[in-house]
């Protein structure tokens, strides 16, 4: 006999960085685990410093961070805990990002521009990663940027039967705000049993955030009418195609979106919207000044952990969306 045979148990460990701890304890309540203790600090410099409480060795870690504002110095501190994991021996290390940062950089359009969701990917390998689970990316191509298994989870599920169980399905019609989004809009028709609408607009290649929305291609007459996107920023491309609806008959207009970033202007926009209802999950944290009636934010959290729990016992991601 050569070598050396162990009876020890796989272990979990689940650890979260600083940027959404909200989010972090309620996957782990999900799973009945407790947090990893983590000591985390800032020097007067603004470098970052992490330390675990307990030994990683042998364990399969999940390293839970979500890339909200400051968004560079919270990747920062996943790419150090990661640094910190794997220089502990941990047996495999999976990277939760509930909100992938530089998403929207996911391509070169225009020469001398960088792809910078392609360089987060690199950056997450390099630092320890063994595996990215995220939820709902800008593009599916990002997926191929990570040497590595990528578990890629929706939000629609959960986005959607809320939706369902409010409104009146016989006068839904679903609406893409963009070209871009038609695909995830006819899963959502598929789901609701409703028609869709798409909006057609045109940004403005030299300013950010500037959209001019043209028309509306489908019957949104008297319809309750379902903005369906991935994210929503400064919100000035969400509300530009809601007041395109209403100015097309719409009755009623209620916006979905995995991800709230709601950076800048976006509270004023909100606030000031003909919108019925911004529903979101908690991928990122919502700030206090849009803790609004017409906001909904839903838990990602159920979601999350079964992931996990899947990727610990070597089951089957995928089968959490395929039973839907």
């Amino acid at each position: 006999m050569t070598g050396i045979k162990t009876t020890g148990e796989k272990k979990l460990m689940l650890f979260s960085g600083r940027a959404h701890p909200e989010l972090a304890e309620e996957v782990a309540h999900q799973l009945g685990v407790g947090l990893v203790p983590t000591k985390a600090f800032d020097f007067a410099n603004g470098e970052i410093y992490v330390r675990f409480q307990e030994s990683a060795r042998g364990a399969d870690c999940f390293l839970i961070q979500s890339h909200t504002a400051p968004i560079n110095k919270w990747i920062m501190e996943q790419l150090i805990m990661l640094d910190a994991l794997k220089r502990a021996s941990a047996r495999s290390i999976t990277v939760i990002v509930p909100f992938y940062g530089y998403a929207r950089q996911d391509k070169k359009h225009r020469g001398r521009e960088p792809i910078s969701a392609r360089l987060v990917a690199d950056l997450m390998k390099t630092a320890g990663a063994d595996r990215i689970l995220t939820v709902d990316l800008h593009t599916d191509q990002i997926q191929g940027f990570f040497d590595g298994p990528v578990d890629h989870l929706f939000a629609l599920p959960i986005l959607a039967d809320y939706v369902g169980a409010k409104v009146d399905r016989s006068k839904l019609t679903i609406v893409s705000p963009d070209a871009g989004r038609v695909r995830v809009a006819d899963r959502w028709c598929d789901r609701l049993d409703a028609p869709l609408a798409i909006v057609h607009k045109r940004r403005d290649k030299d300013v950010a955030n500037q959209v001019t929305v043209h028309e509306v291609v489908g019957n949104v007459k008297g319809r309750v009418c379902v903005l369906v996107d991935d994210m929503i920023d400064t919100g000035g491309t969400i509300c530009a195609a809601a007041d395109a609806l209403f100015a097309h008959g719409a009755e009623d207009v209620i916006v979905t979106a995995t991800h709230g970033v709601l950076s800048g202007p976006a509270a004023d926009r909100l606030k000031n919207s003909k919108v019925s209802e911004f529903v979101f999950t908690d991928t990122l944290p919502t700030p206090g000044e849009l803790e609004l009636d017409k906001i909904t934010v839903l838990s990602i959290a159920t979601t999350i952990a079964r992931a996990v729990r899947e990727v610990f016992e070597d089951g089957s991601v995928t089968s959490l969306f395929e039973e839907q």
